[in-house]
Formats: structure tokens, C-alpha cells, sequence
């Protein structure tokens, strides 16, 4: 009783909460599944959905690793044109969630996956609503659900734990981002019949077909037995010899782990070891496009821009998206004019851009600027007030070097290096989010349904219509 009653008051209380904030400041937020009307008619479905999600990838990222990938190449990078960036449709996508104004991965892939925005660090739960999602799935099925329901085969990948926030919003429902294992899960929560997400992905009922990614530490082997014992056509891998060993053709429901947490950063990743986001790719639309006629709908995040991000570190960052816009590549190489293809991110990062370097200059290296005298480039770099280079790239906050006067100068081949942490402006221990609008790209049938300036929610819109699933 006494839970009943402290359920009911939260409830109560978030709501009197949310009104009066929104009522004061006279705020409005998209908050429904109708979203903008759709031109996609039964005769142009697409027959499937692939979402990329760069987690972190803002504005500021995609510039960057625009300029990254066309010098690793050889090109002076300006001018370097993405895999997406071919893409006729683009959006600029709000972020925010209900109850914060700069975003996590959580509640920005609940928009994204399930039609409506949410509050910071919950999954698939609306804002007033805890415990909804504990054993009542049908009130608000997410993507995944809605396209199973439909016929449709479902993936999931990711170089993030397959428990963590993003992939986990395409099956899962928790109030906490963190309740990944059984471990996880306070008294509460298991009182009201909540499970893990791990637990989640591995029931009899789960919507998903294939997961590709890292984090077998967060499964009992109770539930990886679950998995790999149903029957013949469920498999569940730890190697990458068993990932190349497998025939996408025979279609079966693949569980692969290949990490205890993570999986490693681009920059870092043994190919002996670990599968590329490009490989892990192609498989599943091999796999996916093999089972029915009815077409399946794909999720793959590179999880670990965002990890990068967070350490202040450029380089992973950078290399990781360019794994994204290999995959990118590797996906509009495997389909057909039947496939909508979404690039975008869940949320940007406090991650800039500046110093008026030359073209060309090597988008991780010192300014060099031109000689303002002779209108050629300078023999020197660029200084600032102290006299000492900078770098083009560096971070509002995080836990880089926070300049100071006593410092020796920077060199090139210091803040070139793959474990260079960029200079920051306030020093923390991980540095943060940012609050900015992010990209989104499209492909395909229903892609003229992305432009203009878009709630993070209408994604789910955009996706829904086009498969034209109820």
C-alpha cells in the first residue's frame, strides 16, 4: 500500500511540476506520435529502415571528421564529401529532453525510437509515469515492437554495451538507464515486476532478431543460455571467428558479445578480435534482407564517438566516425531504392572548431595561420595572448589540460598523438553534453519528410510512415 501511495504522489507531483514550469515560461514541446502529415503513399513504402546514430555527433563532429577522413586520404579535407553527405534531405533536430535542456542518450533515443520525449536517463518511460514499462509493454510499443508486430525482422548494433542507453531504447523500458543487469535493480523496481534490460533483450517475447556489440558482462549466463538454447536458429557468439564462420544467408537470430563492456575504440580495435562497425553491417543486412519478404528495420550506433567525447580526445572520436561513415558506405553499397537510410545523432558534444587555421592544415594540429604582411602562409603558428600555439580543435569543458601560464608550449607532434586530450576551458572529470540542434540525413522512400527544423521525435514519425506500419 504504502508504494501504491508514494507512486501515486510522484506522479502527482512531476506533473504539478511539469505544468508549472511549462506555464511560466510559457513553453511548449512536441510530445505526441501524429507529427507532420506524410507524403509516403502505399506504393512507395520502404521495405526497410536503417537508422545510423553517431552518438555525439554534432554539428562540430561532423565538420571535423569530414575534414579527418579526407586527410587520412590525402585531400586537403575541406572540400572531402561524406558517404551521407551525398544524402538530398537534411534536418536540423532538436534535443532536449522534458526535464533538461541539454540531453543524455537516453532520453534523446526515446524520442527517436518511440515517438515521444522523455525525461534525462529514462528508457521508454514516459515523464510521469514510473514503472510503466515494468510488464506493460503494449501501452507504448517502441520501434522494434511496432515493426515486429509487423512482419518485419529487427537489429540491433552497436560499439557500446547492447545494454546501454541507445540501442537498449529499440527493445527496452526502464526509469534508469542503469539497470542493464539483474544486479542492477533496486528493491523497488523489482517489487513492481521490472527487469533488466539484459533480461529485456534475452525474453521469449523480445522483438529483436539480431544484436551485434559489446557488453557480455551484463548477462546472466541463465539468460545467455535463454538465447542460444530456443532452438537451432538462435546463436549466440563471443569471436570473431565465429562471426566470420556464420552465412548470413541462413538467417539466424545471432546474439554476438565480443567485448565484456565496450568494444574498443576504432583507434584501438584488433581486427583478430573484434568485428568493424562496416563488417558487423553488411552482415546483418545480409542476414535481415534473407528472412521474409516484408522487409526489417536496423539500428547501428557508433557508440564510441561519444565515449571519445566524453575523455576529451579528439582523435578516438574522430576515428570512430570514420568507422560510422564506412558502414554508411558499406549499407548504401547493400541496398536499394526499397531502403530508407537516417543518419543522425542522439545529442552534440561540447567539442569546437576555431583559430583561423589555413586550408589544409591538419584539423588535429597547431594554427598555422597567414602572414598577415606577405598574404602567404605563416612560417610561425598562430600564438595567443601568452604567446604560445593552439590547437584548431578543443573542448568547452572535460578533463584536458587547462591552460596555464607556466606550461610548456604545445607541439605538433604532442597534440597530434591518438592520446592527446584537447585543451578545455573548465576542467571536469568527464566533459559534457552540449545542447545544441543536430543533423539528420535521408535516404530513400519517406525521406522528403526530413527538413526544416524537426522535434526529436518526429524521427519516429518519419520511420513509421514510411514503412507504413499502424
Amino acid at each position: 500500500m504504502a508504494l501504491k501511495i508514494h507512486k501515486i504522489m510522484r506522479i502527482f507531483t512531476l506533473t504539478a511540476f511539469s505544468l508549472s514550469v511549462l506555464i511560466s515560461n510559457g513553453c511548449k514541446f512536441s510530445n505526441n506520435v501524429a507529427g507532420k502529415k506524410t507524403n509516403v503513399t502505399s506504393e512507395n513504402h520502404a521495405k526497410n529502415v536503417i537508422l545510423f546514430i553517431g552518438d555525439g555527433m554534432g554539428v562540430s563532429t561532423v565538420t571535423a571528421g569530414r575534414i579527418f577522413v579526407g586527410q587520412e586520404m590525402g585531400l586537403s579535407g575541406e572540400e572531402h564529401v561524406l558517404s551521407f553527405e551525398t544524402f538530398e534531405n537534411v534536418a536540423l533536430i532538436k534535443t532536449y529532453n522534458t526535464n533538461a535542456q541539454v540531453p543524455d542518450s537516453a532520453g534523446t533515443a526515446t524520442s527517436i525510437m518511440s515517438g515521444y520525449k522523455t525525461n534525462i536517463g529514462t528508457i521508454n518511460v514516459r515523464p510521469t509515469e514510473k514503472f510503466s514499462g515494468c510488464g506493460d509493454i503494449a501501452a507504448d510499443p517502441t520501434l522494434a515492437y511496432r515493426a515486429n508486430a509487423a512482419g518485419k525482422s529487427v537489429g540491433i548494433i552497436s560499439t557500446a554495451r547492447i545494454t546501454h542507453a541507445t540501442p537498449a531504447a529499440m527493445y527496452g523500458y526502464a526509469d534508469s538507464r542503469g539497470w542493464e543487469a539483474d544486479k542492477d535493480l533496486p528493491e523497488e523496481a523489482q517489487s513492481f515486476g521490472c527487469q533488466s534490460l539484459a533480461a529485456q533483450l534475452t525474453a521469449q517475447n523480445t522483438p529483436v532478431n539480431l544484436a551485434l556489440g559489446g557488453g557480455s558482462k551484463e548477462f546472466s549466463p541463465q539468460q545467455l543460455d535463454s538465447w542460444a538454447s530456443r532452438d537451432d536458429s538462435h546463436l549466440y557468439i563471443e569471436t570473431v571467428s565465429d562471426f566470420e564462420a556464420l552465412d548470413p544467408q541462413e538467417g539466424h537470430d545471432v546474439l554476438g558479445l565480443f567485448t565484456d563492456s565496450h568494444m574498443s575504440f576504432e583507434a584501438d580495435r584488433d581486427p583478430n578480435a573484434e568485428p568493424s562497425l562496416a563488417d558487423m553491417t553488411a552482415y546483418a543486412i545480409d542476414n535481415l534482407s534473407s528472412r521474409n519478404d516484408k522487409g526489417y528495420i536496423l539500428m547501428i550506433e557508433a557508440g564510441r564517438i561519444d565515449h571519445a567525447h566524453h575523455g576529451g580526445n579528439a582523435y578516438r572520436a574522430l576515428k570512430d566516425f570514420q568507422a560510422m561513415d564506412a558502414a554508411v558506405k558499406m549499407a548504401l553499397e547493400k541496398t536499394g531504392d526499397d531502403t530508407l537510410i537516417l543518419v543522425t545523432a542522439d545529442h552534440s558534444h561540447v567539442f569546437t572548431i576555431g583559430g583561423y587555421p589555413v586550408r589544409g592544415n591538419p584539423i588535429l594540429g597547431l594554427v598555422r595561420s597567414f602572414d598577415e604582411e606577405t598574404g602567404k602562409i605563416s612560417k610561425e603558428y598562430a600564438t595567443a595572448l601568452d604567446d604560445k600555439p593552439y590547437t584548431t580543435l578543443g573542448y568547452h569543458n572535460g578533463p584536458g589540460d587547462l591552460r596555464r601560464a607556466e606550461d610548456p608550449a604545445l607541439t605538433d607532434n604532442l597534440v597530434q598523438s591518438k592520446n592527446y586530450r584537447q585543451q578545455i576551458a573548465i576542467p571536469r572529470s568527464s566533459e559534457t553534453h552540449a545542447g545544441e540542434d543536430v543533423p539528420l540525413y535521408a535516404n530513400g522512400p519517406g525521406a522528403d519528410e526530413v527538413k526544416g527544423v524537426m522535434e526529436q521525435n518526429e524521427i519516429f514519425n518519419v520511420m513509421i510512415n514510411a514503412m507504413g506500419v499502424e
